[in-house]
């Protein structure tokens, strides 16, 4: 989106949150559960992605993570111990339904029923995430999300989903960032499966919005009074030059391709005339058929955010390839589909260990700027953290420790920013920090921790960084704690 950056305001006395804002984290299902071949678990795209050489960094691969398939009692442990209010997890598609059609698997139904079961029964309502990516082998292998059978599948792995775990889940999120399954998949190659096709980009840009809208009315078949919701990773796009017009055109330009390509068919029933003009040479868009749009376009009950960090564009008018600074791995194919005259600038620090800027103002920004767009539409951040480099140390009194200023710091300052967006009107109902501990980070393999829970990936054992002892006192009081507020809050 187009903002402009909006100042922090003081405020006199620590911010604090109504009691029924919730507090959550969240994970997704390749990222931490491991168990690639077990259980009765098919392959995902990102399995196949990940065991292919030159894919991901030190040839990294999910099959073990964080073993949270074994561990996921002593996980749930920590959410408690945390106090949180909700769980963001996802469902992996393979281990429920190996080839993403066809008929269950008992042993993965199983397995999140189990876990389900587990978070309420200690107080932690599940958001469940139906796709954080690890699309079944098989759906691949005939075309993936540039193929329309593909939103079909995902539709009926839906209705499986609500009839199998029915009232355990507390909130349905079809897709997690579409943007990133559409453009790093199928664009730029940097993401599973690693297609560098652009009209199959935007292929499955519209399948994947179809089948969201598809799955919410399966879910709503099988439970009439189910909430649901999609997590988009929306972009906020400044200009280099605010007074220039051509750097306007920029900013135009990526936020059709990377907000208005999902949140006009999800929330207006139809694709933006400038993003299909922008793109006409790539694809006639023929695969959008009559009837599709008023199936994407469904209610929701909150639209989820996640947020990092901030984009700054300009015109390209030089000679050879513009800069692509925009803090994803580049290859010679771009994720942003039709555009050869857009630069993506790097912008000013500090920094995250993913080389993203750190701006919370941008989160307040984003969030005004949807809410006004859309003012009847429920938000929550649904994932915000960062990546640091983290060292365990040991305390005087035997203690594994992980001091984490920055990260401790990065949060607050972005839960501050999201009390702005209160403050301003914005109807924000919850925040997920990511994430609960540190896993798979996709093609940088082990390399990145975004959790608030230390793993030592050879032995799996879990520390509690600062940052989570510090969420654990947000959790418990509603009360935006200081920096310095990191000891246990609990005995």
């Amino acid at each position: 989106m187009s903002t402009t950056t909006t100042p922090a305001t003081a405020t006199a006395a620590p911010r604090t949150f109504p009691t029924d804002f919730l507090w959550g984290t969240a994970t997704a299902a390749y990222q931490i559960e491991g168990a690639a071949r077990e259980g009765g678990r098919g392959p995902s795209i990102w399995d196949t992605y990940s065991h292919t050489p030159g894919r991901t960094q030190d040839g990294d691969t999910g099959d073990v993570a964080c073993d949270h398939y074994h561990r996921w009692a002593e996980d749930v442990d920590h959410l408690a111990r945390l106090g949180v209010g909700a769980y963001r997890l996802s469902i992996s598609w393979p281990r429920v339904q190996p080839g993403g059609r066809g008929p269950l698997n008992p042993e993965g139904v199983a397995f999140y029923r189990r876990l389900l079961d587990t978070l309420r029964e200690r107080g932690i309502r599940p958001f469940v995430t139906l796709y954080h990516w690890d699309l079944p082998q098989e759906l691949e292998d005939a075309g993936g999300w540039a193929n329309r059978d593909t939103a079909l599948a995902f539709a009926e792995y839906a209705r499986l989903m609500a009839g199998e775990l029915g009232e355990r889940v507390e909130m349905w999120t079809t897709l997690n960032e579409p943007w990133c399954s559409a453009y790093l998949g199928y664009g730029s190659g940097v993401h599973a499966p690693g297609r560098t096709e652009p009209e199959a980009a935007l292929a499955a840009v519209h399948h994947l919005n179809l089948a969201h809208g598809l799955a919410v009315q399966a879910i709503r078949s099988v439970l009439p009074g189910a909430q649901t919701s999609i997590t988009l990773n929306l972009h906020v796009i400044r200009p280099a030059d605010p007074a220039s017009e051509a750097d306007a055109d920029a900013v135009r330009k990526i936020d059709a391709l990377a907000n208005r390509a999902f949140l006009s068919p999800l929330l207006d029933g139809e694709y933006p005339q400038d993003l299909l003009d922008d793109t006409a040479h790539v694809t006639d868009w023929s695969f959008v058929r009559d009837g599709d749009l008023a199936e994407i376009r469904q209610p929701l009950d909150v639209l989820g955010i996640n947020y990092y960090s901030t984009t700054k564009v300009r015109k390209f008018s030089g000679e050879g390839r513009p800069e692509q600074a925009d803090g994803h791995k580049t290859t010679d194919a771009s994720p942003w589909i039709g555009v050869t005259d857009v630069e993506f600038l790097r912008q000013p620090g500090p920094y995250t260990e993913m080389g993203w800027n750190i701006e919370p103002a941008g989160l307040t920004d984003l969030l005004l700027d949807v809410a006004r767009r859309y003012p009847d539409v429920p938000l929550a951040v649904t994932e915000n953290g960062a990546a640091f480099a983290d060292e365990v140390t040991v305390d005087t009194a035997g203690r594994r420790r992980v001091h984490d200023e920055r990260r401790v710091r990065y949060l607050r300052d972005h839960v501050e920013a999201l009390g702005a967006a209160r403050d301003a009107g914005a109807d924000v109902r919850g925040y997920f920090a990511w994430s609960l501990m540190d896993n798979f980070e996709w093609s940088y393999g082990y390399s990145k921790r975004f959790g608030i829970i230390h793993v030592d990936y050879p032995t799996g054992e879990r520390t509690w960084k600062d940052s989570a002892h510090w969420y654990a006192r947000l959790a418990a009081t509603g009360t935006l704690p200081e920096e310095s507020e990191v000891e246990p809050v609990h005995a």
